[in-house]
């Protein structure tokens, strides 16, 4: 994978972690908001998956808590 596609896969990692955070703090209450939050928390996973095939699991799940932080303070 070249480095764009990493770069591509960081970007969708960051992204679904701001949902994720407006999730959390948004008006949806209930089932549906653990459904969305769900939702995107399966898309990471499925992320890391991608870049960890890429980079090896232990840099994967750095890059995973270090745009976590990053994203959710």
């Amino acid at each position: 994978m070249h480095q764009s596609e990493i770069t591509i896969l960081r970007q969708h990692i960051i992204e679904e972690y701001e949902a994720i955070k407006q999730g959390l703090s948004g008006l949806a209450w209930g089932t549906s908001k653990h459904d969305i939050i769900d939702l995107r928390m399966r898309r990471v996973d499925r992320y890391q998956q991608q870049l960890a095939s890429q980079v090896g699991e232990q840099e994967a799940t750095s890059t995973i808590y270090d745009l976590y932080n990053q994203v959710m303070g």
